[in-house]
């Protein structure tokens, strides 16, 4: 059953801090992560632990997924699925530290991490130097829909490469499936995209059948339809 998203929504007071167990885990190791799976319109409270990294250069001043340019040392962070905007308790389980961090971004990508989160997420955590930390988010602030925090206008990104020959490959298969697919060319990569989109339930669709992520649309996209 998919929780209901409201404006007032609130988490109340994060749970408390529960000092690691005397049995180490290994950072990464696959058991030291739960992830039960983020709900399509997650709520207020909604929990997630595992394994969480930090980024900084070269990606500060960079643009994000969310469109935003990426400043290392603002309380932000990257997560795979939840919604651009949503705020999150991040409880350090080896220290006790926490932090509060706005979702901008999309990743890690590397295995078994649930979190990217900024310099200055990571400095507030204590993590600068062991470079990865257990974590428990807690959501604190839901996020808004997918389209709106992006402008009313969304592509969802499927692949990147560095020679356009993959690129159109994977276009073509996003073609035989019924989708519009584009190539993005800039710094060196191309980028398979889909859309755009004005409707958040086509960009869920999109991203369902293609395991992409939703971005602001490329400038001078032309409007969607239904834009």
């Amino acid at each position: 059953m998919a929780l209901t998203l409201t404006a007032c929504a609130s988490a109340g007071p994060p749970p408390p801090f529960e000092p690691p167990t005397t049995e180490a885990r290994e950072v990464g190791d696959p058991a030291s992560a739960t992830d039960p799976g983020t709900p399509e319109d997650p709520a207020a409270g909604w929990t997630q632990t595992g394994v969480a990294s930090w980024y900084g250069d070269p990606f500060h001043g960079r643009r994000t997924a969310s469109g935003e340019v990426y400043d290392m040392d603002e309380l932000t962070a990257a997560h795979q699925t939840l919604p651009f905007g949503t705020v999150v308790d991040v409880l350090n389980l080896d220290n006790g530290m926490r932090v509060e961090l706005r979702v901008t971004d999309r990743g890690p990508f590397a295995k078994n991490r649930i979190l990217d989160v900024s310099r200055a997420g990571a400095r507030a955590l204590d993590m600068i130097g062991p470079g990865t930390a257990n974590v428990r988010i807690t959501i604190m602030k839901p996020g808004g829909d997918v389209v709106s925090l992006r402008g009313g206008c969304v592509v969802v990104q499927i692949a990147a490469y560095r020679d356009r020959e993959s690129a159109e490959a994977k276009a073509r298969e996003a073609g035989a499936m019924g989708f519009r697919a584009t190539i993005e060319e800039s710094d060196d990569w191309y980028r398979t995209i889909v859309g755009p989109f004005a409707r958040e339930s086509d960009v869920r669709d999109a991203i369902r059948a293609l395991d992409g992520f939703a971005r602001r649309c490329p400038e001078g996209t032309p409007p969607p339809p239904g834009g």
